[in-house]
């Protein structure tokens, strides 16, 4: 199958894409509006970006209405925000998070959820997640529908139960971390693993 994206529906592009692009990484964004009210929401068009500095990269298209998303417009007008991780316990109700709320509605209090304070950003992180980057937003791009958001890792913490106390590992394996699939609802947990060695330089 041979697909021209330019004769094609966004949404048929989008099918394509979110087919063929797995697993993709979530970034559980918690960000403040500029009456301090906390936003949740998850997004699957996101990775890590670099190391010097850190960096990551969200993509964050428009509400059904076409009008932006709560996230991207907090993130535009406060510059902070913290991504955390959506764990196996967690994906339910991480992607209860995902439904379009009212603005101003508190969506870790919908689902159950709490809140802890940051340390190097307003915005809070998700209390029951066991990882917590906290960013600082460096430029967004418009294009289309679409927002290219490029934020810093100011700080990064994971809850201790899931470090080694002697080789300060952390135990990613231990946390069940989930990432997106194809399909309307797909989901795949991250428990089936393996090991590829690099080559060695020759």
């Amino acid at each position: 199958m041979e697909v021209d994206f330019a004769s094609i529906e966004s949404i048929e592009r989008y099918r394509f894409l979110t087919s063929v692009v797995v697993p993709r990484p979530i970034a559980w964004v918690t960000t403040l509006d500029a009456e301090g009210r906390v936003n949740a929401a998850p997004f699957s068009f996101f990775n890590v970006f670099g190391s010097k500095p850190a960096m990551v990269a969200l993509g964050i298209g428009n509400r059904s209405d076409g009008s932006p998303k709560h996230t991207a417009l907090n993130i535009g007008q406060e510059k902070e925000f913290v991504i955390n991780m959506a764990t196996d316990e967690l994906a339910e109700r991480m992607v209860q998070t995902s439904f379009e709320y009212a603005e101003g509605e508190d969506e870790l209090k919908a689902v159950g959820l709490s809140a802890n304070p940051s340390v190097s950003v307003k915005p809070p992180r998700i209390a029951e997640s066991p990882v917590h980057l906290e960013c600082r937003e460096i430029a967004t791009q418009e294009i289309g529908g679409n927002r290219l958001i490029i934020g810093e890792v100011l700080r990064g913490a994971v809850d201790d139960e899931f470090v080694d106390p002697i080789t300060k590992r952390i135990q990613t394996e231990r946390m069940g971390p989930v990432g997106r699939m194809h399909g309307q609802s797909g989901y795949a947990r991250t428990s089936d693993l393996f090991d590829i060695e690099r080559p060695k330089s020759r």
